[in-house]
């Protein structure tokens, strides 16, 4: 029996129209061939589960792009049309199957649906073919993903911990349709509500019996797969909701009940996945109030992975004004301010205006740096690989990175953006957080995955930035309406 030819390819955005920074391919830093199997093989990536299950397949694999970008501003339309046509091109060209790991929160400067697009263009060229896509959990489903889509999984978990594991279940459902052992069909749905990031993750109420629910599932049989997704709220699209997504095995209907019940439950606790927040100066004075560290400062308004410039300085400057010692921050994408540092060299004391280089006109902020003097302790190449639950085993690239110490706060300031859920972002530049009293990052929930096990506290801190989980501050003009909590009399 001649082996299977399975095209296997990556292309993630998680795009904030909000945020000021561009998304060219340069961002995605585009692999192919051997090249993108060796820096994936292995890793708890959506590529790497689809990896491992291609090899269990025995299966010839083609990987015509692997490409992956924090999150940003709009797509660029060259980027976009590069990265498509290299996933077409190579399906063009014949195979049996493709697994896709994608976000599903893409949007470019011409498309609304990035993910629907690309694979509307496939079904235009392989009408037949075997589809198996992963999602992330803040995926925008639509109706092009699900009509050109054989198989649909997204992931179960906030920080995202089973990347891996839902590529692998999105194969390996694949996997048993090529043999004919079932047959999937897909129904979905949605409900007009945001679902804020800070409240919505898997594992706590109110999203945890909803997914629960999805999960016992797809684990007892009822369906091939169930998956939820809360929605990406920083993107002003048409298909902003919160959505819901099953296989089944040749009987759409045996899903349509779940699929009701597990979206009516999110749509009846619609209050509680509203996030409430409280002014950044009383926010830092409780911090200041809390027994021993580690005390985990969460700056979630200038978030990376949620298409923040990672160089807002509004936290940073609250917590000096209050007076906090033994911190450790960062790290601030600046990179002027590396090169200042560079050109000054290790053990040189410098003073120089540390972040808000970027403008957000969006939500009409200026870029307001920080007057920071303080000693170079410590200068990097900013490369480490991850050790932590999520994505281990990949190579976080900060670029050139430095650790600059005021004596009560050590700032690690890199040439890119990288947000910080493992704690290497602090160690590969000999600083340990566990050490530390206050350990202050920028990151909404993936910290949780490498910083929640060190900390003694938590505290969530309100600052600025095109991340903010203050909706007043987005003007929304192409959502849909009704839309909670724009609208509340749903």
């Amino acid at each position: 029996m001649a082996r299977r030819k399975i095209v296997v390819a990556m292309m993630m955005h998680e795009t904030n129209t909000f945020s000021p920074v561009p998304t060219p391919l340069a961002s995605f830093r585009p692999l192919a061939g051997e090249a993108a199997v060796a820096e994936f093989r292995d890793t708890n990536t959506q590529l790497g589960g689809f990896l491992h299950v291609a090899r269990e397949l025995g299966a010839e694999v083609s990987v015509p792009l692997a490409a992956g970008a924090h999150p940003s501003g709009y797509v660029e339309k060259g980027a976009y049309e590069d990265m498509c046509e290299a996933i077409v091109g190579a399906i063009r060209t014949g195979c049996d199957a493709a697994f896709l790991a994608l976000h599903g929160a893409m949007v470019a400067e011409h498309v609304d649906d990035g993910e629907g697009e690309l694979l509307r263009r496939i079904r235009a060229v392989a009408p037949r073919l075997p589809i198996a896509v992963g999602l992330d959990f803040h995926s925008h489903m639509t109706a092009a993903m699900v009509a050109n889509a054989s198989v649909i999984t997204g992931y179960r978990t906030y920080p995202h911990v089973d990347m891996g594991e839902t590529g692998e279940r999105a194969g390996r459902t694949l996997a048993r349709a090529l043999d004919g052992e079932v047959e999937p069909v897909m129904v979905w749905g949605f409900r007009p509500m945001l679902t804020s990031t800070l409240v919505h993750a898997p594992s706590r109420q109110p999203m945890k019996d909803v997914v629960d629910l999805a999960i016992a599932a797809e684990a007892g049989g009822a369906v091939l797969n169930a998956s939820v997704f809360g929605g990406f709220p920083h993107a002003d699209v048409p298909h902003l909701a919160c959505s819901a997504v099953l296989v089944c095995d040749r009987r759409a209907e045996a899903g349509r009940a779940l699929l009701d019940r597990l979206l009516d439950l999110a749509w009846e606790r619609r209050e509680a996945f509203l996030y409430r927040g409280a002014p950044l100066a009383t926010q830092i004075a409780h911090a200041r109030t809390l027994g021993e560290g580690p005390i985990v400062l969460v700056d979630h308004g200038d978030n990376t992975a949620s298409g923040g410039t990672q160089d807002v300085m509004s936290v940073i400057a609250e917590a000096m004004r209050q007076g906090l010692e033994d911190v450790v921050a960062g790290p601030i994408c600046d990179p002027a301010s590396v090169q200042r540092i560079l050109e000054a060299g290790t053990a040189a004391r410098v003073t120089l205006p540390l972040g808000g280089k970027v403008d957000m006109p969006q939500i009409h902020l200026a870029g307001q740096p920080l007057t920071v003097t303080g000693r170079v302790t410590r200068i990097t190449e900013g490369e480490f690989v991850v050790t932590g639950p999520m994505a281990t085993g990949t190579r976080v690239r900060m670029g050139r990175t430095a650790v600059l110490d005021t004596g009560a706060m050590q700032i690690v300031v890199s040439e890119r953006r990288s947000e910080p859920f493992d704690l290497g972002v602090f160690t590969h530049c000999g600083i340990d957080p566990r050490r530390k009293r206050y350990v202050l990052i920028k990151s909404r929930q993936h910290f949780r995955a490498g910083f929640e096990p060190i900390a003694r506290h938590i505290v969530l801190c309100d600052g600025d930035g095109c991340t903010s989980s203050d909706l007043s501050l987005f003007t929304y003009t192409r959502r849909r309406r009704p839309l909670y909590p724009f609208e509340r009399d749903l």
